[in-house]
C-alpha cells in the first residue's frame, strides 16, 4: 500500500495542471495585449502629432508662398503699365 501511495504521489506530482495554466493565460493575455495596443496607440498618436505640425509648416509656406506670387504680379502689372508707356513714347517720337 505504501509504494502506491508512493507511485500515485509521483504521478500527481509529474502531471501538469492545465487549469492553472489556463486561468493565468486567462489572465496575463489580456493583460499583456491592452498593454501593448496603449503603447502602439500612443506611439501613432506622437506620430500624428508630429505629422500635424510638419503639415502646419508647409501650410504656412505655401501661405508665404501665394502672397509673395500676389505681390509679384502686382509689381509685373506696373512694370507692364510702364514698358507700355515707354513704347508708346517711342511712338509719339519715331
Amino acid at each position: 500500500m505504501t509504494t502506491t501511495l508512493a507511485s500515485s504521489a509521483a504521478s500527481a506530482a509529474s502531471t501538469t495542471n492545465y487549469t492553472v495554466i489556463g486561468i493565468l493565460l486567462a489572465i496575463f493575455v489580456p493583460v499583456f495585449s491592452a498593454v501593448a495596443i496603449i503603447f502602439w496607440s500612443f506611439f501613432r498618436l506622437q506620430r500624428h502629432r508630429a505629422d500635424a505640425v510638419a503639415m502646419a509648416s508647409y501650410r504656412k509656406l505655401a501661405e508665404e508662398a501665394v502672397a509673395s506670387m500676389a505681390e509679384l504680379r502686382g509689381e509685373m502689372a506696373k512694370l507692364s503699365e510702364h514698358v507700355s508707356a515707354v513704347e508708346q513714347l517711342m511712338r509719339d517720337v519715331g
